[in-house]
């Protein structure tokens, strides 16, 4: 039991990850503060044109998927680093771990 807990601590690729994964809560704290600002300009839209921009839509969908890519990262459920380190939309390829 010592050893498997020694081992685990010093197993590089579980501090690689653990790097990865506070890059990428700061980079997701970020995206979701940007999702902010398309949330509020696509209601400034709405109020002023009586619909959605759909170039708005588009990138608010993108940050969206790519948000998820990263809670599944910081979750444990896929090894596929997050955006730059794999394509921008790929989360809807990622294989999930089975239950």
């Amino acid at each position: 039991m010592d050893e498997q807990i020694n081992y685990n601590l010093t197993n590089i690729d579980t501090w690689k990850r653990i790097f990865f994964m506070l890059i990428f809560a700061a980079i997701g704290a970020l995206v979701r503060m940007l999702l902010w600002a398309v949330i509020f300009l696509q209601v400034a839209t709405a109020l002023l044109t009586g619909k959605a921009n759909k170039h708005i839509l588009n990138f608010g969908r993108g940050l969206s998927i790519y948000t998820y890519h990263i809670m599944l990262f910081l979750t444990f459920n896929t090894e596929t680093l997050p955006f730059p380190f794999s394509e921008w939309n790929q989360t809807a390829e990622l294989k999930l771990p089975d239950k």
